[in-house]
């Protein structure tokens, strides 16, 4: 992982990374990750939602624009599938 893995004092559990996800993925995209924090539907450590974040984008379901701070969810399971079935290679 990246960023904020420096100097975790709390990782997230499942269920919380699983949380974010869905709220991301419904909305499609958010403006700010303060927003975002805004919107959960429990509290949350801002170093915790930074970890899950770093996460997300990592494994290439969000992307954080680095000038705006937007979220957006840009993971296709479908488009993924397609690729896979015509043996592209994805970089």
């Amino acid at each position: 992982m990246a960023k904020a893995i420096m100097e975790v004092l709390h990782y997230p559990r499942l269920d919380t990374v699983m949380m974010v996800e869905e709220l991301i993925r419904k909305a499609g995209n958010y403006p700010t990750k303060a927003e975002l924090r805004r919107k959960l539907p429990k509290k949350m450590m801002y170093q915790t939602l930074l970890v899950i974040l770093d996460y997300l984008e990592e494994s290439n379901k969000i992307h954080v624009d680095g000038k705006s701070g937007e979220i957006m969810w840009i993971w296709g399971p479908e488009a993924v599938k397609r690729i896979k079935e015509k043996n592209l290679v994805v970089e």
